[in-house]
């Protein structure tokens, strides 16, 4: 017992020594330190030195945040009515809580017309070094593949992007490229079908297509030709060549072929040329089929295609997920899940067309 007691008090003497030489040591460098401030050499430089420090810290602080800059290439709208896919697109942008010019930058930039300039401008986009690209139609989506390896790209396709090479795999992107896919081109036969239930008499189909145009258009005109066949319809091409399309010449040699119904296979330079063919239409008695409904508002017959405006605010959703760490080459690219069947009556009673009544039913909007 007593030597457990010896042990303790040996122990509690060697703590104070330490404590006594660790306090002696403070003290010791208080005094070094006071005796540097208090002269005038020393006390400049423990100022600045203190002063740089605060600032520093203060600097820090109060930096903002760099905000995200994000390149968009359309190939619709104009600086002054961009349309209605850029605002789906921006409507995205607002219910993830984004506001442009406050907490993200998008750096818009049109075609108007001329898809010779699409390389330019995502090269444009390119040098003032955006943190992501959206490109929404084929031309531009390969552009900016070309144009960079490291910049994520969200695309919304019009095709099927693994058929074209755009990435290796729908679940597997690969590379810095992912986003949604609208299955236009994969609902030509769809379309078709829908026009022969509305319209049973046809018994010749033309389509018009822009022939200079690589490779969406072609792949519909196939898609249109295999679903013709299958529905024991004739087959008639109105190829037209932009970027001056000759409409009134595939007019004409649609009413030589004695065609029945018209599909217009969408792209630039054809959708430039949309009022001429929906007057022509109209004026030639055409039914006509279109791949956007904003063509049926216009005065075309009827539409089917995917919810658009849903695909362009689910472009944000991806532009979210990749700001927020996530890489282009795990997101998988997303398919279309709602669909869109729109007439306008208003067309069908110009052109002495009764549309029946089981397939007014089925459409999800009817425009009168």
């Amino acid at each position: 017992m007593n030597e457990r007691i010896k042990i303790r008090s040996l122990n509690s003497e060697s703590d104070n020594r330490k404590s006594k030489t660790c306090t002696e040591l403070f003290d010791s460098a208080q005094d070094k330190l006071r005796r540097r401030i208090e002269n005038p050499k020393w006390a400049a430089l423990f100022a600045i030195v203190v002063a740089l420090t605060v600032c520093g810290a203060r600097a820090e602080a109060q930096q903002p945040a760099k905000i995200p800059r994000i390149g968009y290439v359309s190939g619709t709208g104009d600086p002054k009515t961009p349309g209605p896919l850029v605002e789906g697109f921006r409507r995205g942008l607002r219910d993830l809580g984004y506001i442009e010019g406050k907490n993200i930058l998008v750096e818009y930039r049109y075609i108007e017309g001329g898809l010779d300039r699409v390389p330019a401008l995502v090269a444009e986009l390119v040098q003032l070094k955006v943190d992501m690209l959206v490109a929404t139609f084929t031309i531009a989506i390969r552009a900016a593949k070309q144009a960079t390896k490291t910049i994520p790209i969200v695309m919304v396709s019009p095709t099927d992007p693994v058929a074209t090479g755009i990435v290796d795999s729908l679940a597997h992107p690969g590379g810095n490229i992912t986003g949604l896919v609208r299955l236009t081109r994969e609902l030509s036969g769809k379309r078709l079908e829908l026009l022969k239930e509305a319209v049973p008499k046809i018994s010749r189909v033309g389509v018009l297509w822009d022939g200079n145009a690589a490779p969406g258009p072609a792949i519909a005109f196939k898609e249109y030709e295999a679903a013709a066949r299958s529905l024991k319809l004739e087959f008639q091409s109105l190829e037209v060549r932009g970027p001056d399309a000759d409409v009134d010449g595939a007019f004409q040699a649609a009413a030589k072929g004695r065609a029945n119904a018209l599909i217009v296979v969408s792209n630039r330079v054809v959708d430039r040329h949309s009022k001429r063919i929906v007057d022509l239409a109209i004026k030639n008695r055409l039914p006509s089929v279109w791949e956007g409904s904003e063509f049926v508002e216009a005065g075309g017959l009827m539409s089917y295609t995917s919810d658009d405006l849903a695909n362009y605010r689910r472009a944000a959703t991806y532009v979210d997920k990749i700001l927020k760490g996530a890489k282009p080459a795990g997101l998988p690219v997303e398919q279309p899940t709602k669909f869109e069947f729109v007439i306008n009556l208003k067309t069908a009673k110009q052109i002495g067309l009764t549309i029946p009544q089981s397939v007014l039913y089925r459409a999800d909007k009817v425009i009168k």
